[in-house]
């Protein structure tokens, strides 16, 4: 049961930044505007870096590798794209916005301190490191 929940909640944590990574990849140009638009300085440079984190960050979760590691690199993340792109308080949806990428830095700060779980490319790999055969 506890393998089953860890894959559920990586599943369910990985699949909102795999989806916004392809997004921001396959429009590319849209997205770069689009960061432009918030003031965030060179967005060519800075599109790939976030697609890198959304989406490979967001595989690795759900694979789990490097999780805990992982994990925190897309914390921050969260955090601190609320505070570039969700700061409009006077509107709603920005403080939503906003409270869901809190949330979601909530969730991952939960795999930085227990991990992906033994159902998972860490829990192989750690268990090869131990000897103890395959999880």
């Amino acid at each position: 049961m506890d393998n089953m929940l860890a894959i559920a909640a990586r599943a369910l944590m990985a699949q909102i930044f795999i989806i916004s990574g392809w997004s921001k990849a396959m429009g590319f140009a849209a997205t770069e505007g689009y960061f432009s638009s918030l003031g965030i300085p060179m967005a060519a440079v800075v599109v790939p870096l976030v697609i890198v984190i959304e989406l490979g960050g967001g595989l690795a979760l759900l694979f789990g590798f490097r999780t805990r590691g992982v994990a925190a690199m897309i914390a921050v993340f969260c955090v601190g794209s609320a505070l570039i792109a969700h700061t409009n308080f006077s509107d709603q949806g920005q403080v939503i916005s906003f409270m869901k990428n809190l949330a979601m830095t909530g969730g991952l700060l939960m795999f930085v301190r227990h991990g992906a779980g033994g159902a998972s490319l860490d829990g192989k790999l750690e268990s090869r490191r131990s000897g103890s055969g395959p999880v």
